[in-house]
């Protein structure tokens, strides 16, 4: 249901609503009206009768409204005068009561004195028409007005939504690749928010969308070295004359195959850590069997290249976040350890809790990053020259996007001993529990 029908089934439910509340109210205020009206009426007709002597019934009531009865009892009891000869009624006690007579209810007024009783009585049907009858007078107008009152209604709901109308019209008329923000001048208060939403909405998705157009670029520029690698060492086994040729062909076939799958791996690992990209809900990690875990996991090719991987300070440490990412975060960093640091060196991963929240490092004693150098060592396909290790150059890339997400601070320095890197991952507090 759209929100202009809404309204008019709201509001005019309202005014129906409002107008049997108010239909009602007034039926029991003029019935309660006429009741008294004609209660008085009773009254002061038997009191200008109470000094009257009953000569005859035309002498004393000329022209005399046949809606009401008169009737005047002596102090015996006998009835002297009655109005109206077809119908008599009981006498009663002094005041104001209700009798039935010849099937209709009367109301009556008894007034006593010494020498008469006087009754004045009129049916109740006559104050009930007349009730209807002022209700009427007073509601008809009002039900008369309901259909204009709805066209105002629909005038006006249709007004409020104008904007709403016109920003959908812009959104409309817009290219699919226009992400402009819309206009938000004269927009009433309670649509501004909406619009500033929206045009937060679409600065994002173009940040996203120019995002990817980068990362597309430079990912079809940094396939086409391994792509084209892959190709001449194919036609190197193609052309070997013997068996050592051949192998030596195959060998670098393979590690150019090796060079491209990891390319490739870090380039999906990339695109699924993108923020656009739907991932797991964070929750609270222990870090220190997250790091264990890392470490068991490329112990294997740490003791391939005869480098010492192993756990160093432990302390018990949580963080908020996404496991999957934050196993990948600390995994490029040990990797990208390992690949830096040279035979017979080492790796150490720590964790500790501090104030402000959990720490990871990794320390290697590898040749470090030259301080001019650390800030472009985070982006995308940045190798650094003259280093001899081959790479994607996306690792600490994707160190540093995790980082983001998880609002975690993240710094490269050098180790005390042996000058090799040092990298140092500070995540916000973890609340208790």
């Amino acid at each position: 249901m759209s929100i202009r029908r809404k309204l008019l089934v709201a509001l005019l439910s309202a005014l129906l609503l409002i107008g049997l509340a108010a239909s009602g109210a007034t039926w029991f205020a003029v019935h309660k009206e006429a009741d008294d009206v004609f209660d008085y009426q009773l009254q002061q007709m038997a009191l200008s009768l109470r000094d009257q002597t009953m000569q005859n019934q035309a002498e004393f009531f000329p022209g005399f409204d046949y809606d009401f009865i008169v009737q005047v009892w002596d102090p015996a009891g006998a009835l002297v005068y009655l109005s109206n000869q077809s119908i008599l009624l009981p006498q009663g006690d002094n005041g104001f009561g209700t009798v039935p007579v010849n099937g209709r209810d009367w109301r009556v007024f008894t007034l006593s004195q010494a020498d008469k009783t006087i009754q004045v009585a009129a049916p109740v049907s006559l104050r009930r028409d007349r009730a209807v009858s002022m209700a009427l007078r007073i509601l008809v107008p009002i039900v008369a007005a309901i259909p204009l009152f709805a066209l105002l209604v629909f005038l006006i709901v249709g007004e409020g939504l104008k904007p709403l109308e016109e920003i959908a019209a812009a959104i409309r008329r817009r290219a699919p690749t226009s992400l402009e923000p819309l206009p938000d001048g004269g927009l009433p208060e309670e649509v501004r928010p909406m619009v500033s939403e929206l045009n937060g909405l679409l600065e994002r998705l173009r940040e996203a969308i120019e995002t990817q157009k980068r990362f597309t670029a430079d990912a079809a520029h940094e396939l086409r070295s391994p792509l084209t690698a892959l190709q001449l060492q194919i036609q190197l086994v193609e052309r070997a004359r013997s068996r050592e040729e051949l192998r030596d062909a195959l060998e670098q076939l393979k590690a150019g195959a090796r060079r491209a799958s990891r390319l490739v791996e870090q380039m999906l690992t990339m695109a699924r850590l993108a923020p656009e990209a739907t991932l797991e809900e964070p929750a609270a990690l222990d870090l220190d069997r997250l790091a264990a875990s890392v470490v068991a996991e490329f112990e294997p090719l740490a003791e391939a290249k005869a480098i010492e991987l192993r756990l160093g300070r432990v302390e018990p440490a949580r963080a908020i976040g996404q496991e999957q990412a934050l196993h990948t975060l600390a995994g490029n960093l040990v990797d990208n350890a390992i690949r830096y640091t040279p035979p017979g060196g080492r790796v150490i991963v720590e964790i500790r809790s501090e104030e402000g929240g959990a720490v990871l490092d990794v320390k290697d004693t590898g040749p470090g990053i030259p301080a001019e150098a650390r800030q472009r060592v985070f982006d995308r396909f940045y190798r650094l020259p003259g280093s001899g290790v081959e790479g994607s150059g996306l690792g600490l890339a994707i160190v540093k996007q995790i980082a983001d997400a998880h609002r975690a601070e993240i710094t490269l320095g050098e180790t005390e001993i042996d000058r090799g890197l040092e990298v140092t991952v500070r995540f916000p507090k973890a609340p208790a529990g």
